[in-house]
């Protein structure tokens, strides 16, 4: 699990989206280390406790800024606030939960 930081959404001209976030995740400063959180899962705590998943994208500049897409969008408190990325992808954790199915104990 690794700490990131919600900086703002993806936004356009007029418009903004708040299911696409972009995130900073801490000790990444360049694209080629942001790739390879491409297809990490990610989760946002409201401050009630609630839960919102996402996954994400893809980078976002060269800077190190990587492009979540969120199952629901986000609140506007959100901005700012810390988030978590998870180091197994959906499939990674379904081949491991498998595993240990295999493994009477």
């Amino acid at each position: 699990m690794v700490q990131a930081k919600v900086i703002q959404y993806r936004q356009g001209r007029k418009t903004q989206n708040p299911k696409h976030i972009l995130i900073e995740i801490s000790g990444i400063d360049s694209r080629e280390k942001a790739e390879k959180f491409i297809d990490k899962n990610i989760e946002w705590t409201s401050p009630g406790k609630k839960i919102l998943k996402g996954k994400i994208a893809s980078s976002h500049g060269n800077s190190g800024i990587v492009r979540a897409i969120f199952e629901s969008g986000l609140p506007g408190q959100a901005i700012g606030s810390k988030c978590e990325v998870f180091a197994h992808t959906n499939n990674e954790e379904k081949l491991m939960s498998e595993k240990r199915g295999k493994i009477k104990l």
